[in-house]
């Protein structure tokens, strides 16, 4: 695995670099996200998952020093949103390495301790014997907006409490795994609870229909939907009351509709075909995707680059937040590869006659007894495409 990619470059205009970091970040969080979910495929043999752990933590930790590199280029809230993502990928990683590193058969209890120091310390300590062969710097998972801490090595047991023998800690889920178990294509709903995460991360599936429970609400500090064909993603109730998602990354799906509810921060597509997307989010970029509707909810001016035949429409009533105040541009496209002065060839405006209906919003789409995955598809329009 080879995570060593160009260093980001920071000159230009600030609103330039600004544009520019946005789509870097989200791209390198995919891939981060995507190689720590093929840690298992690599062998133990020879040092080769070693290895791979050890790319992970450099480029997290990259990741990490180049958001620092950026204050006072972008707005503070952008910075917090960045540090919630950075962290998210470092807990993905430390609950993907729990699979499958041995387990310590003691622990010692303190009477304070910071739930991530386990997970912070072991990357810290893969990140510096990185460092020691790439000349990265220090600083790991560092933000002066961020609230992780470290729990020092040499914390000694208060007085007057004895060290006890811990439980063995429990391997955390593989919700994918468990996706992929329930009963066949096109079989029932599938509702991966996801309440042992921080953050969504569905890939590789075909033919399912998934919706996200309101226990879900737990893991949204960033959202990846990756390499997904004929399927139906909702994700909507546990982003509705309060939980948005940081960021969220869609990439490589096909024929398929994401409902993929309320994103704090920007949503980035990529690599979208033959699909409807249903979104509210601060910003929404879209790259190499065709033949796609959204519904939009966006509250600034969408941007497409390399795009074609894209179609949006405003979002529907029963996907629409509550108390949503900003204005909604999701008529306001801006096409980065489209200089003319006339209007881009590469976008235009869902007619109404052919908006999905808020019936089949409500009544379709969810699902219910003797209506299958492949008969959703066919009703919205996606099948047939």
């Amino acid at each position: 695995m080879d995570t060593a990619v160009a260093e980001f470059n920071r000159s230009g205009s600030q609103s330039d670099v600004k544009e520019r970091f946005y789509r870097y970040f989200q791209e390198q969080c995919t891939e981060i996200q995507e190689q720590t979910g093929m840690l298992e495929s690599h062998s133990a043999v020879g040092g080769e998952r070693k290895d791979a752990v050890e790319h992970l933590v450099a480029a997290i930790s990259r990741l990490s020093d180049e958001v620092a590199d950026l204050t006072g280029l972008v707005p503070a809230y952008d910075q917090r949103i960045y540090s919630q993502a950075i962290k998210a990928l470092s807990e993905n990683l430390q609950e993907s390495r729990a699979k499958f590193e041995p387990k310590p058969r003691f622990q010692f209890k303190t009477s304070q301790k910071n739930g991530s120091a386990i997970s912070l310390n072991d990357a810290a300590e893969l990140a510096a014997e990185e460092r020691n062969g790439s000349g990265l710097r220090p600083g790991f998972m560092s933000s002066n907006e961020s609230s992780m801490a470290t729990t020092p090595a040499n914390l000694i047991t208060p007085p007057g409490e004895h060290d006890t023998l811990g439980d063995l800690p429990s391997f955390p889920k593989n919700y994918n795994e468990e996706i992929m178990k329930a009963a066949g294509p096109g079989g029932p709903i599938r509702k991966p609870s996801f309440s042992q995460a921080t953050n969504v991360n569905i890939s590789g599936h075909s033919g399912v229909h998934i919706i996200l429970p309101s226990s879900a609400a737990h893991a949204t500090a960033s959202g990846s939907l990756t390499r997904l064909d004929k399927c139906i993603v909702d994700m909507s109730v546990p982003t509705a009351n309060g939980a948005p998602f940081a960021g969220l990354a869609l990439k490589n799906i096909k024929h398929s509709l994401i409902i993929a509810g309320h994103v704090a921060g920007a949503a980035h597509i990529t690599g979208v075909s033959d699909s409807i997307i249903v979104v509210t989010s601060r910003q929404v970029r879209m790259h190499d995707c065709k033949n796609v509707d959204i519904y939009l909810h966006c509250a600034s001016r969408p941007i497409i680059e390399d795009c074609s035949n894209v179609r949006f429409s405003p979002i529907p009533e029963c996907h629409s937040i509550s108390g949503e105040s900003t204005q909604n541009h999701w008529d306001e496209v801006d096409d980065f590869k489209w200089l003319k002065a006339e209007h881009s060839p590469n976008w235009s405006i869902l007619p109404e006659e052919e908006r999905l209906t808020e019936e089949i919003w409500t009544n379709v789409v969810p699902g219910g007894p003797g209506v299958g995955l492949d008969d959703i598809l066919k009703k919205i329009g996606i099948l047939g495409r």
